[in-house]
């Protein structure tokens, strides 16, 4: 059965990783580095200082903090070096059949994935503290494009991207009752929609949102150049 399992998911990670296209080549490296991203985490930290007191603040930030510091230690210093998989990059048996992108390999071992597990862990979390419908989606949206690059640069299979997955929601899920215990009971705000459940103004989740998706418009312009280069 085991067996079964792994080369079903070695079949689905081979079908899905890479292409001949040099502008989805770009896209992935684009995507997947933490500097495209960083707009959206300070207007995210702006979201965070207009709309919490300083205890608030420093609570959700802290909590953030750990989802990923936990997300990523469980995945990384425990996982990783105790089942000791390959990644499909690295895979002796992959090695020459793997779609890579520019060299780039990662480290030896990829069960299961940080980058799945802390996307996830940070996209739970926040949406949970926040509760505004379309900004849940728009996070989950993030966390599964981060999964789709490291798919697609041949770094992680399928399932050491679910199993980051399912990590992250549950990291994300607990700390999250942690917060909610600890935090200071916030001042009930109503508005007719004004704010969230949450407590957050609607229009600063609906900018976060905006800073999301503007997010992948130059990123979507970089591999152009990429392509061009």
């Amino acid at each position: 059965m085991l067996e079964q399992l792994i080369d079903l998911d070695t079949r689905l990670t081979l079908a899905l990783n890479g292409s001949t296209s040099l502008y989805l080549d770009g896209l992935a490296v684009t995507l997947t580095a933490t500097l495209t991203w960083l707009p959206a985490a300070l207007v995210l930290l702006y979201v965070l200082v207009k709309n919490n007191d300083t205890v608030n603040l420093l609570l959700t930030l802290l909590t953030l903090a750990l989802c990923i510091l936990v997300a990523d230690q469980v995945a990384s210093s425990v996982f990783k070096p105790l089942v000791a998989r390959y990644r499909p990059s690295n895979d002796p048996a992959l090695v020459h059949i793997v779609d890579i992108v520019d060299g780039y390999r990662g480290g030896r071992y990829g069960f299961f994935s940080s980058h799945a597990a802390n996307t996830f862990a940070v996209a739970t979390c926040l949406g949970l503290i926040v509760r505004h419908r379309g900004l849940t989606f728009m996070l989950v949206a993030w966390a599964l494009v981060n999964c789709w690059t490291r798919l697609y640069l041949g770094v992680h299979y399928v399932g050491d991207l679910l199993c980051g997955t399912v990590w992250g929601v549950f990291t994300g899920w607990a700390l999250h009752l942690l917060y909610a215990r600890l935090a200071p009971a916030r001042t009930k705000r109503v508005g007719g929609g004004v704010y969230t459940p949450g407590g957050y103004a609607v229009s600063d989740a609906r900018l976060l949102v905006a800073a999301l998706l503007t997010t992948l418009l130059p990123a979507a312009f970089v591999p152009w150049l990429w392509a061009l280069a």
